[in-house]
């Protein structure tokens, strides 16, 4: 999840521990942090990574953490805690929201378009 400030990236964070995530479950990165992420990423990617979503969606994150964004990665593997999750990203002002499932990469923000790619 991506949010424009802190205060609401740590407002997620409380409803994610209020919903009994641990702490250990939820990473935070800040914008500086997810540049550097997503620069060592892009430094690393194989050809095979332009092909699908994901090298789009790497770049869309660091236009966000351009912009200032802080971003909040939730480990939710069971189907219940990824819609916890989509729920928390739509009631905390999320401007992106993605959940990485075994097959395919799913904007759960609420604020995408009808053509985004999924």
């Amino acid at each position: 999840m991506a949010f424009r400030s802190a205060i609401d990236q740590q407002a997620a964070v409380n409803a994610l521990l209020d919903q009994k995530f641990s702490d250990s479950a939820l990473v935070r990165y800040s914008p500086e942090e997810m540049k550097a992420q997503v620069d060592a990423e892009l430094e690393n990617a194989s050809a095979f990574a332009a092909f699908g979503y994901e090298l789009d969606l790497i770049k869309k994150h660091r236009a966000l953490a351009e912009d200032g964004c802080s971003f909040l990665i939730v480990h939710a593997p069971e189907d219940a805690q990824a819609e916890s999750v989509a729920s928390v990203a739509r009631a905390t002002k999320a401007v992106a929201a993605q959940h990485y499932g075994r097959f395919m990469i799913e904007e759960i923000s609420g604020l995408a378009s009808g053509n985004t790619p999924v």
